[in-house]
């Protein structure tokens, strides 16, 4: 480590600012996960002895990159109103739950899978939950299996998330081979999932007491048919060069340029929908977690581990941990933590870490931002969705889908 770097300083930055993402606040401060990580970044530089050259190394530029370019394509598509047509078409089909709540996930894990989950969730909620009010059925276990399944499904692909991206460009993972990995446990996660939610609220779907006004959907895009369709156009370009050594950042804001430069719609509006707080916390954390490893620290810790009998490369440990984790300290704090003290020599070790974060995200309310999007909108629609309840699903769910990937690991090594 350089003599200018003070590595106590170091270790208390780190380990305060990871304490702080994993409360969510700090008690008296307006400040949430992005802001604490920003502090953390700064106060490397100020107290830790981080050049700004330093700085800017240690941030994974192309997974920014690749992040931006896939929120403005998922920008556009919502703008089109593509988002809430598809949703749209799903609640139309709430007469028969059964099945709604089947075409529901897959609609919303197919979609998770290759655009913002995130956003998915956010368009889908509102109109989900007052379409199943219309029909006096309970929403809750329909709108927790929202979420559920776009967590699930954002692992079947490496651009389901922003985790998923991030490991996936710092292993310089293949798209093709991790599709092919694990798409498999996804699918299969999937299925257990949608049977496990309609075997405990099959008797829990009973009349809901009639509403004393219509319940009506937020205002929705108005669909741009043309739009929508050169906006799947270039997603179904863009996935397909993806099997190219082309790099993927480089696709990827290529068909942000295109879509910037667009007759339709005007480029702040594109941006307003783009997350920026998640691109400010992976560059904190990029920072946070890039100095903490200039320590030595991080590969002391996995090493003292090892020899205690807690080998974190073994892949079941790995997957077990990621997904404890993910629930402890954000699902986004987790990885970066996890990519800076793990071997990713090996692909299946990435795969490992993109399926397990995931699969964890559906334990509880606080396992990933897609269950906070779903409880906040339902809240503004006066939908209350407990802790419990969504533990009460999130929880087996939980459960069976990392005994699938368990049992995957197990077959595929």
């Amino acid at each position: 480590m350089p003599p200018s770097h003070d590595k106590p300083a170091i270790l208390a930055i780190f380990a305060l600012t990871y304490l702080g993402v994993a409360m969510g606040h700090v008690p008296g401060l307006q400040l949430n996960r992005v802001g604490i990580a920003l502090l953390g970044a700064i106060g490397m530089m100020i107290f830790g002895g981080w050049s700004t050259t330093e700085v800017v190394a240690s941030i994974n530029w192309p997974t920014i990159f690749l992040l931006f370019g896939f929120f403005v394509l998922s920008a556009q598509l919502r703008l089109s109103g593509f988002f809430d047509k598809v949703a749209a078409s799903v609640s139309g089909r709430v007469g028969h739950p059964a099945k709604f709540l089947l075409i529901l996930m897959l609609a919303t894990g197919g979609l998770s899978a290759f655009l913002n989950h995130d956003i998915v969730c956010y368009v889908f909620a509102p109109v989900v939950g007052p379409a199943l009010l219309r029909k006096q059925v309970n929403p809750v276990p329909f709108l927790i299996a929202l979420a559920i399944a776009s967590n699930i499904g954002a692992a079947a692909t490496i651009i389901g998330n922003p985790q998923d991206m991030m490991i996936g460009q710092v292993a310089a993972l293949s798209f093709g081979r991790y599709l092919l990995w694990c798409a498999c446990p996804a699918l299969l996660a999937m299925g257990a999932a949608y049977a496990i939610i309609w075997l405990l609220s099959r008797h829990r779907l009973q009349v809901i007491a009639p509403t004393q006004q219509e319940v009506k959907s937020p205002m929705a895009q108005p669909y741009n048919r043309s739009h929508a369709n050169k906006g799947l156009v270039i997603l179904v370009i863009v996935i397909a060069l993806f099997f190219s050594p082309i790099p993927k950042e480089i696709v990827a804001l290529a068909a942000a340029g295109i879509h910037l430069a667009s007759k339709k719609f005007r480029t702040e509006d594109l941006l307003a929908l783009v997350d920026w707080p998640i691109l400010i916390l992976f560059i904190g954390l990029f920072v946070v977690t890039g100095a903490f490893q200039s320590t030595g620290s991080g590969d002391e810790v996995v090493r003292w581990l090892a020899h205690s009998g807690f080998n974190l490369q073994a892949l079941p440990t790995l997957a077990l941990t990621t997904a404890g984790l993910s629930n402890i300290i954000n699902n986004s704090a987790a990885v970066m933590l996890l990519l800076k003290v793990v071997d990713l020599s090996r692909p299946t070790t990435a795969y490992v870490l993109a399926l397990a974060n995931s699969f964890g995200g559906c334990l509880i309310i606080l396992g990933s931002v897609s269950n906070i999007i779903v409880v906040q909108q339902a809240r503004e629609l006066g939908i209350d969705i407990s802790f419990r309840a969504f533990a009460r699903l999130g929880v087996p769910v939980t459960l069976a889908a990392l005994g699938v990937l368990l049992g995957w690991i197990a077959l595929m090594t």
